[in-house]
């Protein structure tokens, strides 16, 4: 059966709206930050690199991993313009873009690392956001996504006992048949191994892939959900580090 994505002016209406959360929880931003900066290095002897926070919402995520990346300039990328107007309070340098073909102001190989944190599960065409992420790295440079686990450890209860999976949703208007109460507009959601494999055919080659805790689990099973992240296939959030080849 042939399946209609939603036409991209409701979706840009959904993502125009302040009330649509765009920010995620610190402890992902904070992972992510320090597993980039290991791989950047210091900003040292004139080695400074361009940063690109893809998707960057109100510049949360960049201003929780500024401290990880001193040095480094970080450029916020989003196409809401309400989201760029909150995000240009938190960071210095935040302009609009998308990830279409060219869609990104910049030159082909002019960054030396993307952020791409919690974007992907909300795009049409994740494929054509890829080879944008890839024109625009130079060869070798580092992507750093962050996107929720479908196979989370509660997720795989859940599905046993016939409930929708956190992090899924069947409506941008409503929550349906699963827990939480926030409608955040996922379109695609990836299991470690699909998310593997599908950045390994778009020109990546996967260096790592950690997990990650979700802010939103229940405060007694945090311990837990912390657990799990020693097992990314079960983590609530995948972090994956990969360099374009």
């Amino acid at each position: 059966m042939t399946t209609t994505a939603p036409p991209p002016k409701d979706l840009r209406d959904f993502y125009e709206n302040p009330a649509v959360p765009v920010a995620s929880g610190t402890p992902r931003s904070r992972r992510q930050a320090r597993m980039l900066a290991e791989a950047l290095g210091p900003a040292t002897g004139g080695r400074a690199r361009t940063v690109l926070d893809i998707g960057c919402g109100d510049g949360t995520a960049a201003a929780t991993a500024a401290p990880f990346l001193t040095g480094h300039r970080i450029i916020g990328i989003d196409w809401s313009q309400d989201a760029l107007r909150r995000a240009r309070t938190r960071i210095p340098y935040a302009v609009r873009g998308e990830l279409t073909d060219g869609g990104l102001p910049l030159r082909t190989g002019s960054a030396d690392a993307v952020l791409f944190s919690e974007v992907i599960e909300h795009l049409v065409d994740p494929d054509a956001a890829l080879d944008e992420i890839r024109r625009v790295l130079r060869p070798g440079g580092h992507l750093m996504l962050s996107t929720p686990n479908l196979a989370a450890w509660y997720n795989r209860a859940l599905l046993l006992a016939g409930v929708q999976p956190v992090f899924s949703e069947v409506s941008l208007r409503g929550i349906h048949g699963r827990p939480g109460r926030e409608v955040v507009g996922h379109l695609r959601l990836y299991t470690a191994r699909a998310l593997r494999e599908f950045v390994a055919a778009s020109g990546f080659e996967v260096v790592r892939l950690a997990g990650a805790p979700f802010h939103g689990v229940p405060r007694a099973l945090r311990p837990f959900d912390r657990l799990a992240c020693a097992r990314p296939s079960l983590a609530s959030i995948l972090l994956l580090h990969a360099r374009r080849t």
